[in-house]
């Protein structure tokens, strides 16, 4: 897949190992690394936390990586390097940031060949059918937002996704900012009245609006805390709070329009070509928010083929790996079975 940065360590001889594949995704919230055989098989897998390289450094991030990496080579035995790490990471949104985490990486001597991309490329991967051109627009809306896309003979879609600087609007940690300010709006009477102003304290087990400002303001609430307030806002919205319903409308069009733009400059808005949705908020397939993208795709690409995948990213990394090694149709099939 394009969208990658990939390196070559020096080494020596190939090894037994060389069959094998490390794949993993790594996320703003949880990292996950499994090891792949070319016939599909997961050998072993590890779970840790998120993946977050400017808070942290690159050195930090990677070397909190490598004990995920050292857990699954020790559970399977391996003590050589494999054939192929296929790393999909938060943050890396930016060549220059795939290519300093690759470096980062490949100094650890895992694997023969390193591959590094945005995670984003993973759920893309996992959404895509196998051992065909790989062709398609995925939109993840999860903690944060992104959207990458691959075109025929390579072309590649993609945003910087680092925040306002960049354009960007959604997510689940900015939905819970605004579940907030538009709480606070309505209590104090600057902004429409809406059930946002009992419901987001009442989730603190605060009875109003000034307690809760207070309490955040003075770091009585841990900030983690706040993404609760991404599905209280769904809640809001379905009860028919006209505040939360105009918030849920907002990151419908946010997600058709990255879809709609990436397939555009790929050149494929007249090719039936599939659209993959993951992340947690629309992997919940909320029923206004899913409705509303759903149309609005449509509206704007009627060859749009919408698909929520529900499936670790992870997945989609090994698949990358199998992809690399030229796997048949059994490994492919071994592997998504491992990961439903």
């Amino acid at each position: 897949m394009s969208g990658e940065t990939r390196t070559s360590p020096s080494g020596g001889p190939a090894r037994a190992a060389d069959g094998l594949a490390l794949a993993v995704d790594a996320g703003n919230s949880k990292t996950d690394v499994a090891l792949v055989g070319a016939d599909g098989t997961v050998l072993a897998t590890a779970r840790g936390g998120g993946f977050q390289p400017p808070v942290v450094g690159v050195a930090r991030a990677v070397g909190d990586l490598a004990v995920l990496v050292d857990a699954v080579r020790e559970r399977a035995g391996v003590t050589g390097p494999v054939g192929q790490v296929s790393a999909y990471l938060a943050n890396a949104d930016l060549p220059a940031e795939e290519t300093e985490l690759a470096a980062e990486i490949t100094s650890y001597g895992w694997a023969r060949t390193v591959t590094v991309g945005n995670d984003t490329f993973a759920l893309l991967r996992a959404g895509l059918p196998d051992r065909v051109e790989p062709v398609g627009v995925a939109v993840v809306c999860g903690a944060g937002i992104n959207c990458v896309g691959l075109g025929h003979g390579g072309r590649t879609a993609r945003f910087p996704s680092i925040g306002r600087i960049s354009g960007d609007w959604g997510g689940g940690g900015h939905l819970a900012e605004e579940a907030l300010w538009w709480a606070a709006r309505a209590d104090d009477g600057r902004g429409e009245p809406s059930a946002l102003a009992r419901e987001v304290p009442a989730y603190f087990g605060l009875a109003t609006m000034p307690e809760l400002i207070e309490a955040l303001h003075l770091g009585r609430i841990p900030r983690e805390r706040r993404y609760g307030l991404t599905p209280l806002l769904f809640a809001v919205a379905a009860s028919g709070d006209a505040v939360a319903q105009a918030l849920v409308t907002r990151q419908a069009e946010e997600v058709a329009l990255l879809a709609s733009v990436a397939l555009d400059r790929l050149g494929l808005l007249n090719e039936r070509t599939p659209v993959i949705l993951g992340g947690g908020v629309l992997a919940a397939r909320h029923p206004l928010l899913h409705d509303q993208v759903t149309q609005l795709l449509a509206e704007r690409a009627p060859k749009a083929d919408p698909r929520v995948v529900t499936a670790p990213p992870v997945l989609g990394a090994a698949l990358h790996a199998l992809d690399r090694a030229g796997a048949g149709a059994e490994a492919y099939a071994r592997v998504r079975g491992e990961f439903v």
